[in-house]
């Protein structure tokens, strides 16, 4: 949990980065969410340093539920220290349908929050898009803990396909995959006519599956532009399908 936490927090960060660099008014805000989550992910590791590492199915069980509790808890401060969404009922929603890639969302105008808070609520799209577990399998072995329990709890079919002999490499790989997909689309999109702020948290909702936007109208904004819809459509299709089958691909080529 304090793992999850404390790169929850480094998100966050970007978050406030992003924020700053378009100096929205909440990069104060969104900083603070992300030193009091990365304060208590810190906390948790070191007063739970000395305990058993071992994971068995029973407690990769456990990791994941919580993970995403966790997880989800921590995400609504940047909406709720920045008055973006002053409910807590209505701030949970809006993180657990960007953690969960639902794509639901409380919010009626989109387009009057500060872009830090619309970068930030792609991110919880993105991040879920591959799996909150699968990011901290990449790095478990920082911790000595073995990863294959917590990636068969998280896998959504009946069996988890490995590309590699290691789990950990494995996760990193289908990161690797994901991040390239990302980059991809960000740069198509730019060129096609979207600004890079649009870009970029379109292609996190794109290869996500989830559908935040930063637009009131979503994609409909650039129905002028039939480019963006047939881009946005083929990465739809290559992040509806099974990264192991991206990994196969690139191989042969």
């Amino acid at each position: 949990m304090g793992l999850l936490l404390s790169f929850n927090g480094g998100f966050m960060l970007i978050a406030a980065l992003v924020s700053g660099i378009y100096d929205d008014g909440v990069t104060l805000d969104i900083t603070l969410a992300a030193i009091i989550t990365l304060l208590l992910g810190v906390l948790a590791m070191f007063y739970t340093r000395g305990h058993d590492k071992e994971v068995k199915r029973k407690e990769g069980y456990i990791i994941v539920t919580l993970g995403w509790i966790v997880m989800s808890a921590s995400g609504i401060l940047p909406y709720i220290f920045s008055g973006a969404i002053p409910s807590i009922t209505n701030a949970f929603f809006e993180t657990i349908s960007g953690y969960t890639t639902t794509g639901a969302s409380i919010l009626n105008d989109i387009e009057s929050l500060p872009r830090g808070i619309l970068f930030w609520r792609s991110l919880t799209h993105w991040i879920g898009g591959m799996g909150i577990i699968v990011l901290a399998i990449a790095i478990l072995p920082l911790l000595g803990i073995g990863g294959m329990q917590l990636f068969s709890a998280e896998a959504p079919g009946p069996n988890a396909d490995k590309l590699h002999p290691r789990i950990t490499d494995t996760a990193k790989r289908l990161w690797l995959i994901y991040f390239g997909y990302t980059a991809a689309e960000t740069l198509l999109l730019s060129v096609a006519g979207m600004s890079f702020f649009d870009a970029l948290n379109h292609s996190m909702a794109t290869l996500s599956t989830g559908g935040f936007s930063t637009k009131n109208a979503s994609l409909a904004y650039w129905n002028n532009r039939p480019l963006i819809q047939y881009i946005v459509i083929f990465f739809m299709f290559l992040a509806g399908s099974n990264f192991v089958l991206s990994y196969l691909f690139s191989g042969q080529c």
